[in-house]
């Protein structure tokens, strides 16, 4: 790197340019530091502005004399740079002590009224939706991305420490970056060259890619997905932009004015373009708000660049910094397309400046547009294979034609440098840290299988005692078109071994056919969702956790055999048919009956349910991304909505089967983001069984005896508190995130976050069902005469890991051992 720098400055001063680099601090004159400060170099359209405590960085590939600093209510101070590279410079700003009778001049809150910046937001409203790619019948275009890893803050302790002892060549190339001066060292690149066809009067677009390629950590399935979802689309004209789970206002949303302060602080020429140029800043602390400025033009009033920094105080963990840049190419008097999107973020513990963190930055570059091609409706419906082999294979003659920026020196340097670092013990080992921390599973590469799930090892209920567990799983590379599965588990107080095993085969990629089945022998809690289990390797967090509330002895012994076909012959469409045989009997007889009524037995009455279903599932999840084309994929996120609707046929006589019956059964849950005010998630369960069934087979409201908070649960209820043949229920979840805490001025600093819930159930038995369980020794009650309902008020990111739940029961007191009031918790890393 040091004989590149020397090149370029050699290059440079034959050239007669060279880079100019700036850092400091712009202060008042009590030293106080002033946020959101303009700076440009002098004669010049480049510039930033300065964070929450009055610092900025700022470079150019140009060379300047000086640069300008200004601020509403401050004298504008010119500084001249005597070199190229100046750090650490302290600015102070004095005062205005005059203002014109023709200019207006804003300090702290901006007006709402007579505010010339606000009048020209409005005509962004009016007219955003003619603005770019809408403005035609039909279009495509070229798109390059690029997404980048580096390690960031890099100085001579961290080189020094004994983390790296034996790494020191990875710090041989170290760069600088132009957003925030830190020193920062490339540790992952992946690139993706797609070309995107759109027809805006069926609404329809698709986008083809044609080539991806990775460095770093790319064989690694969940941190691809983990990427993958922290880069989803915006578009800088909706209301909110939506990052990390979080939604931002917008500085050109409708809702703009009553977050942010608009100041018209400068217009000029750009592209022979007249242009205006708005800075804007919250008018409040700790909210999900940017700072930045935009330039618009004066007659399509379509914004021609922007840059958007998150602030300090924004309600957010684990990152420091967000920094976006847009650039609008200009196509005719009226039209502007998006040409260069940029975003950085500082991942970081701590949001102190010198706090050591990880960038995470993309790059997206759109070219060679072409509008109003006409095409046949079935092109947008044909849609190119992203799992191509050859996409992952391009050649270097590929990428250099695909690049439509080229990448840089250090970017080049990543692919030499990762497998370099592949072949190092030391970073072998650290890397299988991390992979294990994040699976749950220890890779034994030479035999191509995995250890685990380690968090699955240790459990305590009443049936086991303490209980261990420890499984594997084949696993050649992420894409494996087959995959095997095998668990054993020991109870110390039953002194029994369990076991699960599990395979499925992907038959065809294309219409994602898939053929599984396994068998398991356990001990389980169920009641703990509505819809029976099929799961040959899953186990409730309910019959494994290590604390419960009150008696968990509801438990069933299971011997449950699967074998399914599934098929997604549309995009997030699946169908599922399939059959299970289960045999289920109480796992403590003497605290938990599933007795019932049983003509056949010389008693009159069974202990055990020998039972043969044919099931036929549909799942529609729209929106749903993955990652992968093997047997298993991975999930981008979850914030997407799920409908599922079950049709259960019970088979009476086949294989012993004991009960002829019907259910139907539909479930449809959905996450909104309601902007400003968080996030709302939302649950519907509705079914019913045809026919005569008994305890073990009815559909139990889900109660919650753990001390963990979880979704779609009843955390006060027992275990088959309510048993229903029918029942319909509610679930509604509404994270405010800080909104309403955040006006809190001794809660503001610690960005916690307000969480409510409401969950309700109704349901009915038939007398038949009754009946015919009637040996149990547990009622069996419903809440038909009035619907049974809880609430609960949370409060999250405590110490930025931990939620805590006040749940209170609303009616039905009067039960025996009722739970009025309970308190449930949950830890996460969320953003």
């Amino acid at each position: 790197m040091q004989k590149f720098l020397l090149y370029l400055f050699l290059l440079f001063a034959v050239s007669g340019l060279a880079q100019t680099k700036i850092s400091g601090i712009v202060v008042d004159q009590d030293g106080v530091g002033v946020p959101f400060a303009n700076i440009l170099f002098k004669a010049a359209s480049e510039g930033t502005i300065t964070n929450d405590d009055g610092r900025f960085y700022l470079e150019s590939d140009n060379t300047y004399s000086a640069i300008m600093v200004s601020y509403i209510g401050y004298e504008t101070k010119e500084i001249a740079l005597d070199k190229r590279v100046t750090y650490d410079m302290e600015i102070v700003l004095q005062e205005s002590a005059e203002q014109l009778d023709e200019v207006v001049v804003y300090t702290g809150k901006q007006s709402k009224k007579n505010n010339p910046a606000i009048e020209i937001l409005k005509k962004i409203w009016a007219k955003k939706r003619q603005n770019g790619v809408y403005k035609y019948k039909s279009y495509q275009y070229d798109k390059y991305e690029k997404i980048e890893f580096d390690l960031n803050t890099i100085d001579s302790a961290l080189i020094k420490s004994k983390a790296f002892k034996g790494l020191e060549f990875m710090f041989e190339d170290l760069d600088t970056s132009r957003i925030t001066g830190k020193t920062y060292l490339p540790m992952f690149l992946n690139e993706v060259f797609s070309k995107v066809y759109g027809n805006n009067q069926i609404k329809a677009e698709k986008e083809d890619v044609l080539g991806n390629k990775s460095s770093g950590f790319a064989g690694n399935q969940a941190i691809t997905a983990f990427i993958e979802d922290l880069y989803s689309d915006y578009d800088i004209y909706n209301n909110y932009l939506k990052f990390y789970d979080k939604s931002f206002t917008s500085p050109l949303s409708k809702t703009g004015v009553d977050t942010y302060n608009y100041v018209l602080a400068d217009s000029s020429y750009i592209d022979n373009k007249w242009c205006y140029n708005i800075i804007y800043y919250p008018r409040r602390k700790n909210e999900l708000t940017f700072k930045g400025d935009f330039w618009v033009a004066d007659t399509s009033f379509a914004v021609k660049k922007i840059n958007l920094a998150v602030t300090k105080s924004a309600n957010i963990n684990w990152v420091k910094d967000i920094y976006i840049e847009q650039d609008f190419e200009v196509v005719s008097d009226s039209v502007f397309l998006l040409k260069r999107d940029y975003m950085l973020t500082d991942f970081a513990f701590s949001k102190k400046e010198e706090s050591k963190g990880v960038y995470g930055k993309r790059t997206t570059v759109y070219d060679n547009y072409s509008f109003n091609l006409e095409r046949p409706v079935d092109f947008y419906k044909a849609k190119a294979d992203p799992y191509d082999p050859r996409v992952f294979e391009r050649d270097s003659l590929f990428w250099k034609n695909a690049r439509l920026e080229q990448l840089n020196d250090d970017e080049e340097g990543i692919f030499k440098l990762l497998d370099t670092l592949k072949t190092v013990p030391k970073f072998k080992t650290y890397y299988k840290i991390a992979s294990v921390l994040g699976s749950g599973y220890i890779e034994i590469d030479k035999w191509n299988v995995d250890i685990g799930d380690l968090y699955s090892t240790f459990g305590i209920n009443d049936a086991e005692g303490v209980r261990v567990r420890g499984g594997a799983r084949t696993y050649f590379g992420q894409n494996d078109p087959w995959r095997l599965e095998a668990y054993t588990a020991y109870g110390f107080d039953d002194k029994k071994f369990k076991y699960g095993i599990s395979g499925k085969v992907l038959l065809d990629r294309k219409n994602r056919i898939i053929l599984s089945g396994g068998n398991r022998r356990d001990i389980e809690q169920l009641g703990l969702s509505l819809t029976s289990t099929t799961d040959v390797l899953g186990r409730s967090i309910a019959s494994s956790s290590l604390v419960s509330v009150g008696n968990n002895d509801r438990l069933t012994n299971i011997n449950l055999s699967v074998l399914n076909l599934e098929a997604e012959p549309v995009k997030n469409l699946r169908f599922r048919v399939g059959a299970s045989f289960r045999t289920l009997s109480s796992a403590l007889p003497n605290s938990f009956s599933l007795d019932y009524l049983d003509d056949s037995s010389p008693t009159g009455i069974s202990s055990e349910i020998k039972q043969f279903d044919i099931n036929t599932t549909l799942i529609y999840t729209p929106g749903r991304r993955v990652i992968g084309y093997g047997v298993e994929r991975y999930d981008v996120d979850d914030d997407i909505s799920t409908l599922v609707l079950n049709y259960t046929k019970g088979a009476k006589g086949f294989l012993e089967s004991d009960f002829d019956y019907e259910r139907l059964q539909f479930s449809y849950t959905q996450p909104w983001q309601l902007g400003g005010f968080g996030r709302l998630l939302s649950t519907v369960e509705l079914g019913k069984t045809f026919g005569e069934v008994p305890l073990g087979l009815l559909s139990v409201v889900p109660g919650n005896q753990t001390i963990f908070s979880l979704y779609n649960t009843f955390p006060n209820l027992d275990f088959y508190e309510f048993v229903t043949d029918t029942y319909a229920t509610l679930h509604l979840e509404h994270n405010f995130n800080g909104r309403l805490f955040s006006r809190v001025p001794w809660l503001r600093d610690l960005n916690l976050r307000e969480i409510v819930g409401i969950r309700a159930a109704w349901g009915s038995i038939s007398e038949e069902n009754v009946r015919l369980s009637s040996p149990t020794n547990i009622p069996l009650l419903a809440p038909e005469n009035k619907p049974y309902y809880e609430y609960s008020f949370g409060v999250g990111n405590i110490f930025k890991i931990l939620r805590i739940d006040f749940n209170f029961r609303g009616n039905y007191l009067e039960a025996p051992n009722a739970r009025p009031f309970g308190v449930t918790g949950t830890f996460g890393f969320n953003f």
